[in-house]
């Protein structure tokens, strides 16, 4: 079970051992400076931070001056947060900002509010930690895409959204794509490209693609051009055979493309004005990262094939651990690559955002409460919060009372989660036998419950549950 698994567990999956490299993970003793120039903290922006001692040795640092630490960050639809751990995993300091709302014409200004995000979180991170940082990486929400001058690295074009959908391009990428291909979706990055080329009037002799995580890691190391095999999938890139395939390379646009690496890879070092300006050590790199909810499977450290990790956020998302790669377009399904299995799995338009839609966060922790978790709700949803709702209820002309709505709710997404577990099984992946949870939706315990019940499964909230700290351990794995 993950919830007998301690800091002192054995880092998994991606953080396999592997040689010191030169300037990282090392043991020699650190002199720890302070700045008279840190700043304040906006008390505009919403933060949050937790310092955690470890040996106490040194009373002003609160453990000892050799430990080494490593960086992650999250950047999610809405915020960003971030973890500093050590090698055995624990958490020495966390915190989170809201993305400040830039306004660039009549749309938000993306790129610039991540970018501030960026700086704002390496300065939220405690003045005395920072000389201790050995390695930095970040997670970004998938197939979220930036068209960037190649020589400036300055958006061209307003970020494509993860969510955004360009049915223009979907033709045109169908029929240079294998039948039935993880980018065969409007939403794919491969879509966003081709839809912003056969649109664009601009000069494309000297612009690059690059995703949300790319694109931030960028701005620690300053070498363009730049991926990970997470980020890439929906792109195209073939991580079984570790390449973009001829189809993709034969294409117009594939001098966009960037350089793919596997995630935490270190690329090279912090740049040396980030490191003058915040304190970090002259040795720290800055490391591939990869996607928002692989990174919330890595803190879960579900190991084994058939763990799986359902994320019960804004959306509905799954990931199972495989020993078999699965393809689907038809069904949503796709693998990503994790050294030598695969994680299954696919994202639904249920999940919490139905909830927040129809009840605040009071409503459903009290009417939760009232709620008989081993009782079947005896109503049927569909729960879905745009075009496409339909709410088939036993009985038509039954009006149930918000416990029963809610007990409704929770128990036809739990279904969804069951059907998406079971057609990952009819496909070829091996089958769930635990599963674990990450998001806000892991917090309800009687939809832990409901859930449980409705799987057959044992079903547990993960130990660690923020993407923040999967993106640490990506950076560990890099200074291994």
């Amino acid at each position: 079970m993950l919830g007998s698994i301690t800091h002192s567990s054995t880092l998994s999956i991606l953080l396999y051992p592997l040689s010191p490299k030169p300037g990282c993970c090392s043991s020699r003793k650190l002199n720890v400076r302070t700045h008279p120039w840190e700043k304040n903290v906006e008390k505009s922006v919403k933060l949050r931070i937790m310092v955690v001692g470890c040996k106490i040795e040194n009373q002003e640092m609160g453990f000892q001056a050799s430990e080494r630490l490593y960086l992650g960050m999250d950047f999610g639809t809405s915020g960003a947060r971030y973890a500093l751990i050590d090698k055995q995993g624990a958490i020495h300091a966390e915190g989170k900002r809201e993305y400040p709302n830039y306004m660039k014409e009549d749309s938000l200004d993306w790129a610039l509010s991540w970018k501030t995000t960026l700086f704002s979180l390496l300065e939220d991170v405690p003045v005395h930690l920072r000389s201790l940082v050995a390695s930095i990486s970040l997670d970004g929400t998938s197939a979220t895409t930036l068209i960037i001058d190649s020589k400036t690295g300055e958006p061209l074009a307003r970020p494509y959204l993860y969510n955004e959908s360009c049915p223009d391009a979907l033709p045109l990428v169908k029929s240079i794509a294998p039948i039935n291909h993880t980018v065969c979706s409007g939403s794919s990055t491969l879509c966003k490209l081709v839809s912003w080329w056969n649109n664009d009037d601009s000069d494309k002799k000297s612009t690059m693609l690059l995703h949300q995580a790319d694109w931030l890691l960028w701005l620690l190391h300053g070498q363009l051009g730049v991926s990970d095999y997470n980020n890439a999938l929906k792109v195209g890139y073939d991580p079984e055979a570790d390449s973009y395939p001829d189809w993709l390379l034969s294409q117009p646009y594939a001098q966009l493309l960037p350089t793919v690496k596997a995630p935490g890879t270190s690329i090279g070092h912090l740049k040396g004005d980030i490191r003058t300006q915040f304190g970090f050590s002259e040795d720290c790199i800055v490391c591939t990262g990869t996607t928002d909810s692989i990174a919330a499977f890595l803190a879960a450290r579900a190991t084994k094939p058939g763990k799986a990790v359902t994320s019960l956020g804004s959306t509905l998302a799954i990931k199972l651990l495989s020993t078999t790669r699965i393809e689907d377009a038809r069904y949503g399904v796709y693998s990503h690559r994790l050294d030598d299995k695969w994680l299954v799995g696919g994202a639904s338009n249920t999940g919490g955002a139905v909830l927040k839609e129809n009840f605040s966060d009071e409503q459903l922790e009290k009417l939760s409460e009232h709620i008989n978790p081993m009782e079947a709700s005896p109503l049927d949803y569909y729960p879905l919060k745009s075009v496409g709702e339909r709410f088939p209820m036993a009985n038509p002309k039954m009006e149930p009372s918000d416990v029963e709505y809610l007990h409704g709710i929770l128990e036809s997404i739990a279904r969804i989660e069951a059907k998406a577990y079971m057609l990952l099984k009819d496909l070829g992946a091996t089958q769930v036998d635990e599963v674990f949870t990450a998001g806000g939706g892991a917090k309800n315990e009687k939809w832990t419950k409901i859930r449980e019940r409705v799987l057959g499964l044992p079903v547990s909230r993960a130990t660690q549950t923020e993407a923040a700290y999967g993106a640490a351990l990506l950076a560990l794995k890099g200074c291994q």
